[in-house]
């Protein structure tokens, strides 16, 4: 409670209507016929029409464009295991975030139970009402299983954006980043500090991207995870056991590229930092204190390529750059999974955007008067209105190719309409 925002935003989360979502018809109910369009006897037709096909929920009613932010408080943005009621005004911002970026709607849904058992039936008996579902902010290792047996149970998308919304960006990222450092996904040699959710699955899709098990090292709380060590090496992160003899963060460090920090404030110290190659890349994203503060970061080592969780330093790496995007495409493509292939297609499509010219309304939009890909901008920010229309597209088209999509579309087309859509949504100027 003592941020600057604090005081200011507990005024915004009480001004009435309290809260930050509501409820809205999306047809007119004003005459007596509109009533019976809308329930019943009308409605009858629509109840007919689903019970002789189930594909007909998506023709007569919201299913397709609605999506369940679920999380049981375990843990909540960095602030730790809170509750679920608790957790309620972060997973309202979430279905905020899914309307204004990407007209989603979208249920917040807090489950009391610590239980994964509980978790995943309740998750998976409301199959019926979403089109896809967003797990958030529950802790590892549960959120492993509870989103491993939703997606094997469920015929919609599950995504637990901790794991892979973070994943996505962090590889976006480092597609600029190594561009700026004169680097290659070839030959850098990889840290991440922290084998959490969102720490194992960047280390799953750093795999996907072809880097291989003798180039990534991981840390825990207890060093590094390699295949002679047995303290507290479980189930989910033995398949990253690396055969080494470096056993510390530190060790780990040594003439290391890159460095991805998803763990503790002020854990990479300037002699690790120091210790490291020639333009390092450091990633640290710790929330609400960095593992290393940028700015110290910068001046130890000015060759240094940063970026952080944070939105007061350049590089915010964001989920906000990719969930409602992905969501998007997969929604519209009434995909059955969000597979590696759509979520490569996403990170390539984030880091593409930052290559582009800046526009007026985005410089706008953070009161900036230049900006340009460089050191200090190798993410897209997460009002650039195009991200809707690339980042979904590319999506889009990753699930028709990888054969998840139900639904064909013309992707140019797809892509136009969407880039309306984002403009609709930025508002008038």
């Amino acid at each position: 409670m003592d941020h600057p925002l604090s005081k200011e935003s507990l005024a915004f989360h009480e001004a009435e209507p309290r809260g930050k979502i509501a409820v809205k018809t999306s047809k007119p109910i004003r005459t007596a016929r509109d009533l019976a369009l809308a329930y019943s006897p009308g409605v009858a037709g629509a109840v007919e029409k689903i019970s002789e096909d189930p594909e007909n929920a998506y023709r007569y009613t919201s299913k397709g464009n609605l999506v369940a932010v679920i999380s049981n408080g375990s843990a909540v943005l960095g602030l730790g295991n809170r509750g679920a009621l608790a957790s309620k005004p972060v997973m309202e911002g979430k279905a905020v975030l899914f309307k204004r970026f990407a007209d989603i709607d979208a249920f917040d849904i807090e489950i009391d139970s610590a239980d994964p058992d509980e978790i995943i039936r309740a998750v998976s008996l409301m199959e019926p009402t979403f089109g896809g579902i967003n797990l958030e902010d529950i802790k590892a290792p549960e959120c492993f299983r509870i989103e491993q047996e939703l997606v094997e149970k469920m015929s919609i998308p599950v995504f637990h954006d901790d794991q892979h919304g973070t994943a996505v960006v962090v590889c976006a990222a480092l597609i600029n980043a190594l561009k700026i450092a004169g680097k290659n996904w070839e030959n850098v040699s990889i840290v991440i500090n922290g084998a959490g959710a969102a720490g194992l699955a960047v280390a799953a899709m750093l795999r996907v991207f072809g880097v291989g098990k003798e180039r990534l090292l991981i840390c825990d709380s207890k060093g590094v995870i390699r295949t002679g060590r047995k303290e507290d090496v479980n189930q989910y992160k033995m398949p990253f056991a690396s055969d080494t003899e470096k056993i510390t963060l530190a060790d780990a460090l040594k003439d290391a590229g890159i460095f991805i920090g998803v763990s503790k404030a002020n854990i990479l110290t300037p002699e690790m930092l120091e210790s490291m190659a020639n333009n390092p890349i450091v990633f640290a994203m710790a929330n609400p204190d960095p593992e290393i503060d940028p700015w110290l970061a910068k001046s130890i080592r000015p060759d240094v390529i940063i970026a952080t969780g944070r939105r007061d330093s350049p590089n915010q790496i964001n989920n906000l750059l990719c969930f409602p995007f992905i969501f998007r495409g997969a929604l519209d493509t009434r995909s059955r999974r969000i597979n590696d292939p759509m979520k490569l297609a996403a990170a390539r499509a984030i880091a593409a955007a930052a290559e582009k010219e800046v526009t007026a309304g985005l410089l706008e939009a953070y009161g900036l008067k230049t900006l340009s890909f460089g050191k200090d901008y190798f993410l897209p920010k997460p009002f650039d209105t195009r991200l809707l229309p690339d980042v979904a597209s590319a999506v889009a088209g990753a699930a028709m190719e990888s054969g998840e999509a139900k639904i064909k579309l013309d992707l140019k087309s797809y892509a136009i309409d969407l880039g309306r859509k984002a403009e609709e949504l930025r508002g008038p100027k």
